[in-house]
């Protein structure tokens, strides 16, 4: 588990100039997720903890090539902290595949893992804060004051954070890849929906 340890101290410093929805603590609650998910599903737990601490090692700021860039750059790291090369394979693999952007399911159960572990994160309290969060560090507007719940426009979370509950968070629970990850995610789900719910009231 020294690698881990040393993962986790190279991941702290590559991640300090993240966002604030990306950064050193985000990993550790998908780490605390992944941990989760391990204790009922199989895959390597070595290898699935080594690819959540590298997932987000570099964020570009549209983030559509985060992935294939942070999967290149940990395959480096990997190798100087002694991994196989076929754990190097299935570490960068799980990586490049976990993007929600790319809709891609991970050819491995712990490219699967990662992906929910990383999801969950995304839904629930702490996914209402990191969306906000996000919004706020593009000077992303809350809602359109014209149609806050897109009825009458198409959706287009680039401009307003509200849309991206609708485009992407809510249909998470049902692109889970493991039974653990669908069941953490439907309760994190109703607190979006419940949130929504309010939101309408409020608004």
């Amino acid at each position: 588990m020294n690698q881990l340890e040393n993962l986790k101290k190279i991941a702290k410093i590559k991640l300090a100039k993240n966002d604030p929805a990306h950064d050193f603590e985000h990993v550790m609650r998908v780490y605390r997720n992944a941990e989760k998910i391990c204790k009922t599903e199989s895959g390597n737990k070595k290898l699935i903890l080594s690819a959540v601490l590298l997932h987000d090692i570099i964020k570009t700021k549209n983030c559509k090539d985060s992935a294939l860039k942070s999967a290149k750059l940990s395959e480096k790291i990997l190798k100087e902290n002694n991994f196989h090369d076929d754990e190097i394979k299935i570490i960068s693999n799980a990586i490049k595949q976990h993007s929600f952007s790319k809709g891609k399911i991970p050819s491995t159960i712990e490219g699967k893992i990662l992906q929910d572990s990383d999801r969950l994160d995304a839904i629930g309290a702490i996914g209402l804060a990191r969306v906000f969060s996000f919004s706020g560090s593009n000077n992303r507007p809350f809602y359109d004051p014209n149609d806050p719940f897109s009825k009458n426009r198409v959706l287009n979370d680039n401009r307003w954070a509200l849309d991206h509950f609708y485009e992407k968070l809510l249909t998470l629970e049902k692109k889970m890849n493991t039974k653990t990850g669908k069941n953490l995610a439907k309760k994190r789900t109703k607190i979006l929906k419940n949130f929504l719910k309010e939101l309408k009231n409020e608004i």
